[in-house]
């Protein structure tokens, strides 16, 4: 009966470390990017206060509002076409959200804390019925 409580004592704190990892509780990082949903941008462009960033290659067109395209890949070499205060909020984009998720991490590492990320990228955009702009460029 002892090992029955001590595994289950064992059990218990690996579920809180698991946990407190996922929250980054206590971890000291730096605060990380956050994926939205097309609803969500397509809401914040009512009254848009951000850079909205296309960063898909090659070029496939753009989310109206779109501010700027700044390949996934030359983050750093367009330092110049980003807010200097690292507070701004940014939201990246790409066609399917593996390009954009690159770029968040990419701006985090930066040292900006307000990276927002589209789940799904303009493919999720268009299926919500959402147009672009610039498709056949």
């Amino acid at each position: 009966m002892n090992n029955k409580r001590i595994l289950s004592l064992l059990l218990l704190i690996a579920l809180l470390l698991v946990q407190a990892c996922r929250s980054g509780a206590g971890d000291g990082a730096k605060p990380g990017y956050r994926s939205i949903e097309p609803e969500t941008l397509h809401s914040m462009l009512v009254q848009k206060d951000f850079l909205l960033v296309n960063v898909h290659i090659p070029y496939e067109g753009r989310i109206p509002g779109t501010d700027t395209f700044i390949p996934y890949n030359e983050i750093d070499n367009n330092r110049n076409r980003l807010p200097a205060d690292k507070g701004a909020r940014i939201v990246v984009y790409c066609m399917t959200g593996p390009m954009g998720e690159i770029a968040a991490r990419r701006l985090v590492e930066l040292g900006y804390t307000q990276v927002l990320d589209l789940k799904g990228g303009m493919l999720a955009w268009q299926r919500q019925g959402y147009p672009l702009e610039d498709w056949a460029r």
